[in-house]
């Protein structure tokens, strides 16, 4: 089985592509714009006729879709993450139309949650912000495809390798820079908000499923750890775990999104019935893997 990873160089799509290595005769393509991979492709940019040339070489069965943008101006989100999937559908159906294509999509396409209910794939969207409509464009050109194809929408990811961009990977980097010192700061903004956190290696481990399993898949199916964790919980066990001695202040201020995106949890009981999937990590096993390793890739 040949398996196209775009993103192979990510932070998902590292841990993606390593799952899919594991799997028995498995032939894992990495696709994108770093000079080692395989296959070039840049998806903000590419013409659809040179992506499905790209496509016939690589005669994939399934193609996994990890590339994105999380942070970057509006024009760059809807580059990477709206345009990116319809040209990657367009060239799709021109050079392998047999092929399973599997898209990551985000939690952040639901908007603001309402506490103690978690959403279904069926709820309403309704985003906040670019980031979040952007990957909801993505979403809806894949699932309009006609393709063999599904989008896995994925909680908040923590766990080995976090970026520093991301909440997890930025604290960790702020706890290693402050050490041991009980004099030491660190002045952060409103941690009220909860989030729906998943190890990175559940994720890679349903994209594998996805990538894999016969049969015909529900368009989305959502991933996450299936409970809401106040942010302030996370930075706080982070903390414990790096035996961080000084104070932790948190301001009123922070992002805007926090502020109008006070709770999230997704329901991940159709990816249980659908892939046979559910987290295997709990989050202190998440953040455990994410002290140990760099955490600022």
């Amino acid at each position: 089985m040949r398996i196209l990873v775009l993103g192979h160089t990510g932070y998902l799509g590292t841990h993606v592509a390593a799952g899919l290595r594991a799997v028995p005769g498995a032939r894992v393509l990495g696709g994108g714009r770093s000079a080692g991979a395989d296959h070039r492709v840049d998806l903000a940019s590419v013409r659809p006729e040179q992506l499905a040339k790209t496509l016939a070489a690589a005669e994939p069965d399934a193609v996994v879709n990890c590339a994105g943008a999380t942070g970057g101006d509006a024009v760059v989100l809807a580059e990477v993450n709206a345009r990116g999937p319809a040209v990657l559908c367009a060239a799709l159906r021109d050079a392998a139309p047999a092929a399973r294509l599997v898209h990551l999509g985000s939690a952040a396409e639901y908007g603001p949650g309402v506490p103690d209910a978690p959403v279904t794939e069926s709820a309403p969207t309704s985003p906040v912000g670019p980031y979040g409509a952007t990957k909801l464009a993505g979403t809806a050109a894949v699932t309009a495809s006609g393709l063999d194809a599904v989008v896995l929408r994925v909680g908040n990811p923590v766990g080995p390798g976090a970026p520093g961009a991301a909440l997890p990977g930025r604290i960790t980097a702020l706890l290693r820079a402050a050490g041991p010192d009980p004099e030491a700061v660190l002045r952060l903004g409103d941690l009220s908000a909860y989030r729906d956190f998943v190890d990175v290696r559940d994720v890679a481990r349903a994209v594998v499923l996805a990538a894999t399993v016969p049969g015909p898949l529900p368009q989305v199916l959502n991933v996450g750890g299936g409970r809401a964790v106040a942010v302030r919980e996370l930075v706080h066990a982070l903390a414990a775990r790096a035996g961080f001695r000084g104070r932790i202040e948190e301001s009123s201020a922070g992002s805007v999104r926090s502020a109008r995106v006070s709770w999230q949890c997704s329901d991940i009981s159709a990816a249980g019935r659908a892939l046979g999937w559910r987290p295997a990590h709990s989050l202190d096993e998440a953040l455990a893997a994410l002290w140990e390793s760099d955490g600022t890739r």
